[in-house]
């Protein structure tokens, strides 16, 4: 009777909504790249300045306990888009890399998978992605773009398809100096140290010959990787508009009003029709950087100005749509694809990373500062505002909440792991519709959280953890990333475990002797991941190395090679009037 009576209320509210508007609901999705839960006023910063995002949170939902379903940028976002767990289509690594970092790649979100967006538009939405695509653009040949966002249900699309890394932006360094960094030279050097030395007692000969083949090879291997490192942001830093490369390189100084000026236009464009803005931030992911009127403007150096844009774009919308009298039949949603990157530090030593609050680790761990993001949702009169709600929910619950909202059925082809998320929201049920979650470091499972029905405790359980370098930090600072292979992580048997409820910060694992239900607890969860293992396909891997690996004939290019793939076609520079920016 009370599962009746809710879905009769929901049909009321919908019946409402459309009496009110006279159309379907309209979706403003917003993502940051890599911005920490604790980067927000509206859950505990008090030295940032974010008034935009904190109204949303004062005038909608907030939500305390929002998962990300990976710690990382690529599958993060497939989860998100399609409302499945990545495992699902394949989009997770069995190698140390999970994420795309060449554009020529041939690997990316299958076009088997579903998004909300393409249902969107199926229903008659305009759909539009603006800024971070990051799930592949080719296949075969380069401009037949089988994994682009237009191919995947947006109408438009402006935005970079890759990731902003440091190698984007003149002055930044090179994620890639990591790399070279991270090869073990040392023990080269030994080894040929060790080479010369038996040659000198005699025990082996080296001839000329040998020692000079030796040293061309390092010297090609070396001169081939310094200018990879130089050719990178040609290559691999581009803006399109539509299936046209208009800037390659883009040039990042503005690109944020650039981006906030087209969801603008976007949705004066079509206020007359149902539309779907999903605007997916290039900041705060590094290279770092900010428009000359927020430059300096905070306390906590690029990083914080790159908040503090990311907070102006997200007013600027809000205000988009109080003045196209939009406000009250659009739900906005605001997250982050995962938690902070803590070990990004510049070349120059300074700490251009975001802040997990109170929650340990950060980007690429599923500690909770890896995947506790922010979660807000605004829609006037239909959700309530300053409302917080604590029960654990996913980014993959956007999906199922948006399809049924456009009213659309869930596809009943495939397993949909993501839950509608409005009763909850609303206040007609009290608990998560969430009993577990799965928490997969690349394709291997590393965590999982369990909700009991009846009981107050949130359980966490860690098969394996990252090690942490150096000992006492809560970061991979050795490797740049926390990696999920052997040779990284550290195993645990039993699990650890945490009760979340009462140790957020995941500071003391619970042993037998401090927790009596610790093996039931155990049990149950193991249980819970066999029968989830049991209910996955294999699919095509799209993050092995054949579809990570550079392919020439994938490379997108908007001048000829010789040219080193460069143009600027992109004129619509800085559509805001200075006075719109404080």
């Amino acid at each position: 009777m009370k599962a009746v009576c809710s879905l009769f209320y929901l049909v009321l509210l919908l019946s409402r909504c459309v009496a009110q508007h006279g159309s379907k609901p309209n979706f403003v999705l917003m993502m940051v790249d890599d911005m920490g839960i604790g980067d927000l006023g509206c859950y505990g910063n008090t030295t940032l300045k974010t008034p935009n995002i904190d109204r949303l949170a004062r005038e909608g939902v907030k939500l305390t306990q929002h998962i990300a379903a990976a710690p990382l940028c690529t599958p993060s976002r497939a989860a998100f888009l399609t409302g499945r767990y990545p495992i699902r289509s394949g989009m997770v690594g069995y190698n140390r890399m999970g994420v795309y970092i060449f554009t020529s790649t041939s690997g990316g979100l299958p076009n088997s998978e579903v998004t909300f967006a393409r249902i969107a538009k199926q229903q008659g939405y305009a759909t539009s992605l603006i800024g971070k695509w990051h799930l592949g653009l080719n296949c075969e040949r380069s401009g037949d773009h089988c994994h682009h966002p237009i191919a995947h249900g947006f109408d438009h699309f402006y935005g970079i398809t890759m990731t902003n890394m440091r190698d984007c932006q003149p002055g930044h360094g090179s994620v890639f100096d990591n790399v070279y960094h991270h090869i073990p030279r040392k023990t080269l050097g030994v080894g040929l140290a060790t080479a010369a030395f038996l040659h000198y007692l005699g025990f082996v000969t080296v001839t000329r010959r040998m020692a000079l083949g030796v040293s061309a090879l390092a010297g090609t291997v070396f001169g081939l990787f310094s200018l990879f490192v130089y050719t990178y942001p040609n290559f691999n830093c581009l803006l399109m508009r539509g299936h046209e490369i208009v800037e390659q390189p883009f040039v990042s100084e503005d690109l944020t009003q650039r981006m906030t000026g087209e969801a603008v236009e976007f949705l004066e464009r079509n206020s007359d029709r149902p539309f779907l803005l999903f605007l997916s931030f290039v900041q705060v992911h590094t290279a770092l950087f900010a428009s000359p009127p927020f430059r300096g403007r905070s306390q906590h150096g690029p990083y914080g100005d790159a908040v503090m844009e990311v907070d102006w774009s997200v007013g600027q919308i809000m205000q988009t749509l109080e003045g196209l009298n939009l406000t009250e039949n659009t739900l906005v949603y605001l997250t982050s694809d995962q938690g902070p990157h803590l070990e990004e530090i510049s070349v120059h030593g300074e700490v251009h990373s975001g802040w997990s609050g109170i929650y340990k680790g950060g980007k690429s761990t599923n500690w909770e500062g890896g995947i506790r993001v922010p979660g807000i949702l605004r829609w006037p009169g239909m959700l309530p505002g300053g409302k917080i709600v604590d029960e654990p929910t996913s980014n993959m619950d956007i999906f199922p909440t948006v399809v049924k909202l456009t009213g659309a059925p869930i596809p009943n082809d495939r397993v949909i792991d993501g839950r509608d998320l409005l009763p909850l929201l609303r206040g007609q049920v009290e608990r998560s519709d969430h009993e577990f979650l799965f928490h997969y470091c690349n394709a291997y499972l590393n965590a999982v959280r369990w909700r009991p029905v009846n009981s107050s405790s949130i359980w966490k359980a860690f098969f394996f953890t990252p090690n942490f370098y150096p000992e006492n930090a809560t970061a991979c600072f050795h490797t740049f990333v926390c990696f999920c292979t052997e040779e990284y992580v550290t195993r645990h048997d039993p699990p650890l475990l945490f009760d979340l409820s009462r140790d957020p910060s995941e500071s003391v694992p619970l042993t037998p002797a401090t927790e009596p239900s610790f093996h039931s607890v155990l049990e149950t969860i193991r249980s819970a991941a066999r029968r989830h293992a049991e209910g996955l396909t294999p699919v095509p891997n799209q993050i092995s190395f054949g579809n990570l690996m550079w392919k020439p004939w994938l490379q997108p290019c908007c001048s000829s090679l010789s040219q080193l793939c460069s143009c600027d076609r992109d004129h619509q520079r800085g559509p805001q009037s200075p006075d719109s920016i404080p």
